[in-house]
């Protein structure tokens, strides 16, 4: 578990949305969550609502504000969903976790969530050294807060965890695979009637540009060229 960034909820109004954060930062490998005044605490729902992060739950530190939250933190981050005429500066979430990661290496970092209903305060925010949102649609800005944790606490995991990432290993065709292909691609099209065999060049320059932006990697190459072969003429 990250012991590094520490999640704060704000004055939360919901038991069941405590519960759900705590199993939301758990799934993404964190464990630091921090509750400041909350309406209840604990609560029966918020217990059922933490499912297997139940711990994290009861472990959670309780405080009366946010400067005591916040106390042992090198580096404050805001959230907000709104727009604001604030002098703290202000990034989309993604564009700003590498920074948050980078950060983090060095000392501990708290990611602060306002209120279900109103965010944070702009006395709350003036202890922040940076604000983040989340881009969402125009017509619906507002998440609920636990999915709001979910969505910040997993793009911080996946910059923490970039081979977390599914990539799959690729090995790329050689420059004289690609080039061989060309050749039986360009045979086909002429045996195939489809190229014209005055002027073949300018059609084969556009197909390589095609399949250059393609990235063909040894298998796809093999492939391409198999179909191909299942269109040439038998040879006497």
């Amino acid at each position: 578990m990250n012991q590094k960034i520490q999640f704060v909820l704000v004055r939360p109004s919901h038991p069941g949305n405590i519960g759900a954060v705590a199993r939301a930062i758990a799934t993404m490998g964190f464990d630091q969550l921090a509750l400041v005044d909350p309406s209840e605490h604990p609560h029966p729902e918020s217990r059922a609502r933490s499912s297997a992060a139940l711990d994290i739950l009861l472990n959670a530190s309780v405080h009366n504000d946010l400067e005591d939250a916040i106390g042992d933190s090198g580096y404050v981050i805001g959230t907000t969903a709104r727009n604001r005429r604030i002098s703290v500066p202000v990034s989309p979430i993604r564009d700003f976790v590498d920074e948050i990661v980078s950060i983090s290496d060095k000392q501990k970092i708290s990611i602060v969530f306002g209120p279900e209903t109103s965010g944070l305060s702009n006395e709350e925010i003036d202890r922040c050294n940076h604000l983040v949102y989340i881009p969402t649609g125009e017509k619906y800005s507002s998440l609920n807060l636990a999915m709001a944790v979910q969505v910040v606490a997993y793009e911080i995991k996946m910059s923490l965890s970039p081979d977390d990432k599914i990539i799959a290993e690729r090995n790329l065709a050689s420059g004289q695979e690609m080039e061989l292909f060309y050749e039986h691609l360009k045979e086909v099209l002429l045996e195939t009637g489809f190229l014209n065999p005055r002027n073949p060049k300018q059609l084969m320059r556009r197909l390589r540009a095609l399949f250059n932006r393609a990235e063909l990697d040894e298998n796809e190459v093999n492939i391409m060229r198999g179909i191909l072969t299942s269109y040439q003429k038998p040879k006497e």
